[in-house]
């Protein structure tokens, strides 16, 4: 009966985990500075947090927009080049998968995290 409850607990746990990942989301930073930005839950299909960034060709390089937020993996490690109104870029995106990794302002528990964590430490006094 242990293992069933242990198996439960971790498969809990789990689930519990990929639905509450929590990226750092910034539409557009410019010179550093983030715009509009915010800590935000990414969605269940999601896998992860990116920090990517655009250089625009034209400007040699001189203007570098970055941006950070949620993103599916196949997305990653990717080089993808375009042009924007006639302006050429480079743009790549650097992945990770724990909560607030792409940059955070700071470190927050989410409220469903720590129910999760209440009920683990509950269930384990009962062993």
């Amino acid at each position: 009966m242990k293992s069933v409850w242990t198996a439960g607990i971790v498969l809990s746990a789990i689930i519990a985990a990929a639905q509450c990942l929590t990226c750092r989301q910034c539409p557009v930073s410019i010179f550093g500075t983030c715009l509009f930005g915010s800590d935000t839950v990414c969605n269940n299909g999601t896998e992860g947090c990116f920090r990517g960034e655009a250089q625009f060709n034209a400007t040699g390089g001189l203007l570098t927009l970055r941006f950070r937020g949620c993103v599916d993996f196949d997305l990653c490690g990717k080089t993808v080049s375009g042009s924007i109104l006639g302006a050429a870029y480079t743009s790549s995106l650097e992945c990770c998968a724990t909560n607030l990794c792409n940059g955070a302002a700071s470190v927050q528990l989410s409220v469903t995290a720590a129910l999760c964590a209440a009920v683990l430490s509950s269930l384990w006094g009962l062993w």
